[in-house]
């Protein structure tokens, strides 16, 4: 065989086998500075492993892209030796953007690298009895606008990530089920692509729930009650879902599928589903569920238009009040979470158990009746010491775990960022 243009066998797995470990070395150090925080080169290089001369070069282009800046010096010199140029995070180089679809509201937030919120919307809305076409219309006017305010502060769009309370298939961005919206089969990626013009990031979708138990678990990382590796979330809206994060990693199933614990059968003998299945878990403990049981049927509460923190915040002022009617629901739906939790922990064994969406708003009243029933239907001695807390991002969770998923994939792989750092990740 007679090769041609001058090639050497192999030059060229040689070069791709460079660009890879480049990558990969760049990989390294920009997570090592998002995990430790600012950091002297010649830190990078003993923590890592990487020699001096390299990290120097890693981070020199680390700075081109506009992923890391250069920080003040050390205070004082370690026994690595005389102190160092410091570097850090460029939080305003890149951010990544992520956006709900719920049942009563839309939401769009945008992150930058260092985790600070850079523009966050949510606006009520009845997608229940809208048709997706109409749904996705609205959401993509949204995320133009956090698009355009990433833009306007010199930021660099890393990729939308989409958070569907229902059945997803992210590898191929279709929603297969989301029984709460009445949606069936629905290509959300692409058609959210066609809305936003084939933009240059990336777009994707995954389950809300999947999105809010891996921002609970950066939330908790740093949890001076003790290092939490396993833990579910669970998230509660008109719909509920779990999240369950082992290991540090998001347990998805089989199929993706995981998580749907809001259609677990605790009540046989109860309600119907938005799935149309009897006594699901949701319908005793979805914000329906207390709605019905604390309010009348013309209660203002129950009116989709209004922001759901806002209804959330008059049934705190009703069980601040003392109200009986109020107190006696929330009762009521703590002791069956505590009978589904039990479940949970049992199978799972975690950590935590988080409660987020409308479940960390009313945990003051919630908490007591569920850690009663964890208590006494958990096997394993002290309730398999499994803590349970309550999220303080309260509904903002999942858009901004679709954030995190944008960045990560930066911090993967951080040349997705272009050297001219200008308006969308390249």
């Amino acid at each position: 065989m007679t090769l041609t243009g001058g090639s050497r066998p192999g030059r060229g797995v040689v070069a791709a086998d460079h660009v890879s470990l480049r990558r990969n070395n760049l990989s390294v150090v920009l997570r090592h500075v998002r995990e430790n925080g600012s950091r002297s080169r010649a830190r990078i290089a003993a923590d890592t492993g990487l020699n001096k001369a390299t990290v120097s070069s890693l981070v020199a282009e680390l700075v081109e892209r506009g992923l890391l800046r250069e920080g003040q010096a050390e205070s004082e010199r370690g026994a690595l030796g005389r102190p160092g140029q410091l570097v850090e995070l460029d939080g305003r180089s890149v951010c990544g953007v992520g956006a709900e679809i719920n049942v009563d509201y839309l939401a769009v937030t945008a992150l930058d690298l260092s985790g600070e919120t850079v523009t966050e919307r949510r606006v009520p809305l009845d997608v229940a009895h809208l048709d997706p076409g109409t749904t996705l219309d609205h959401l993509a006017e949204l995320i133009r606008e956090a698009v355009a305010a990433v833009v306007a502060r010199g930021g660099q769009t890393a990729g939308v990530t989409l958070a569907v309370p229902g059945l997803v298939q992210s590898t191929t961005g279709s929603l297969k089920l989301a029984p709460n919206l009445g949606w069936k089969e629905v290509p959300v990626v692409e058609e959210m692509r066609a809305r936003l013009g084939g933009p240059p990031y990336k777009v994707r979708v995954d389950n809300e729930a999947n999105l809010a138990a891996l921002a609970a678990y950066s939330e908790l990382k740093g949890d001076p009650d003790g290092k939490v590796e396993d833990l579910v979330l669970l998230t509660g809206a008109v719909g509920v879902g779990g999240g369950m994060v082992t290991g540090g990693h998001l347990l998805r199933g089989g199929h993706g599928f995981s998580g749907e614990v809001g259609h677990m059968p605790v009540a046989p003998v109860g309600g119907t589903c938005g799935c149309g299945r009897t006594g699901c878990w949701e319908t005793v403990v979805g914000l329906t569920a207390l709605l019905n049981k604390a309010t009348d049927a013309d209660d203002p509460v129950r009116d989709p238009s209004l922001d759901v923190e806002q209804r959330l915040a008059e049934i705190t002022r009703r069980a601040e009040a003392g109200g009986a009617r109020t107190l006696r629901a929330l009762a009521d739906v703590g002791t069956w979470l505590g009978i589904g939790g039990a479940i949970l922990v049992n199978i799972l064994n975690p950590d935590v158990l988080v409660l987020g969406g409308y479940f960390a708003v009313l945990g003051p009243w919630l908490k007591e009746p569920l850690e009663s029933a964890i208590r006494e239907r958990v096997i394993a001695p002290d309730g398999g010491g499994c803590r349970v807390v309550q999220s303080e991002l309260g509904f903002a969770a999942a858009v901004r775990g679709g954030a995190q998923i944008s960045l990560d994939q930066v911090f993967l792989d951080p040349t997705l960022v272009g050297r001219d750092a200008a308006g969308v990740a390249q």
